[in-house]
């Protein structure tokens, strides 16, 4: 039975999907530092835009001058993620409304509204850290973590979908659907490092890298996590070989993740569920395909940010697949009664 806030999770579960599209956007227009300051922009509540507000801007940093378009990409930015922070204040209030009522999701809902509160201050620091990668690849997985839960709300105050039987051939492909699921997560990091260290055309060839299999690389350099704090990063500051061992890396990441959720689907339509396994196939088909794009196609705008995108449904789907192999509730169990030797419910 659907439980109260179910619309209004929806309505935070889409807003989450646009602040995360967003965010790639503005990242891949170089506008994370569109406002040098935050949370306002240049001292301001908005972008600064008369001739007089960019005077008083540029004298207030004389450093980083005004542009207008990336002001505005990070400012839009900030907003919905500010609306999205109050829809999930709203979601926490609401469960403490309705806490008494079984199996409301309290500590999901505060767990949302504590993780949005991180995010703002990751957001903070990646602007008065100036790109630290460490803290942009952080407030990425924030972002993807904010939707994954939304969607587990959502789920929960459905009320449907209920836990598939405990067969032991579930319960082996429920382990591997968790593992899945980290297999993903750290593709997505992959894929937030190598975003955030400018490395998405450190090889402009397929399959090959510049012209060979196994091309020049610095791992020490690329995946360095210590970057000393104080440079501007926007534009990265690695050398080639170093994002050439980022690029490379996210590459290798993406077979074992392709071969992993092949895995995966087969499996579930071992246990017939074959509509998850459908939907998992096509939505890694398209991202594959995408991250293809990227490179042959150096990495044209609209392309960059639906891999972004797609890579977010990826891990939704991931969310939806192992909650729907979840374990049964616990007032569920097997009969000790040996006539009957049933599953039975309370």
């Amino acid at each position: 039975m659907r439980k109260p806030g179910y619309v209004l999770a929806l309505c935070a579960l889409a807003l989450g999907f646009v602040v995360v599209i967003l965010g790639a956007y503005t990242r891949l227009v170089h506008a994370g530092l569109g406002c040098p300051d935050w949370p306002g922009c240049y001292g301001f509540l908005g972008v600064p835009q008369s001739a007089d507000a960019i005077q008083l801007a540029e004298t207030r940093f004389p450093n980083e001058p005004v542009e207008v378009f990336k002001a505005w990409a990070e400012m839009i930015h900030r907003y919905v993620a500010g609306a999205l922070g109050l829809l999930i204040l709203g979601l926490a209030l609401n469960s403490l409304r309705h806490r008494r009522l079984p199996g409301y999701a309290v500590g999901l809902s505060f767990g949302l509204l504590l993780l949005v509160i991180c995010q703002a201050a990751f957001g903070m620091w990646t602007v008065t850290l100036k790109l630290w990668p460490q803290i942009v690849t952080g407030h990425l997985l924030g972002g993807f973590a904010t939707l994954s839960l939304l969607l587990l709300l959502s789920l929960r105050l459905s009320g449907r979908y209920n836990a598939v039987s405990p067969r032991k051939s579930i319960v082996r492909v429920r382990y591997f659907a968790r593992f899945a699921l980290v297999v993903v997560i750290g593709q997505i990091t992959l894929g937030g490092w190598t975003s955030t260290n400018y490395a998405a055309l450190a090889c402009v060839d397929l399959p090959t890298c510049h012209g060979v299999w196994w091309p020049e690389m610095d791992f020490a350099a690329g995946f360095h996590l210590f970057h000393e704090i104080g440079p501007n990063y926007l534009g990265g500051i690695l050398e080639g070989e170093g994002r050439t061992a980022i690029h490379l890396t996210h590459r290798i990441g993406a077979l074992v993740t392709s071969i992993v959720l092949l895995l995966l689907a087969w499996r579930l339509t071992q246990v017939r569920l074959g509509g998850l396994a459908s939907l998992l196939v096509a939505v890694l088909a398209v991202q594959i395909s995408l991250g293809i794009s990227n490179v042959l196609l150096h990495l044209p705008l609209i392309v960059a940010v639906a891999h972004n995108a797609v890579g977010a449904v990826l891990l939704l789907v991931m969310v939806a697949i192992n909650y729907r192999l979840r374990a049964p509730p616990r007032d569920v169990y097997f009969s000790t009664d040996s006539s009957a030797g049933t599953l039975a419910s309370r």
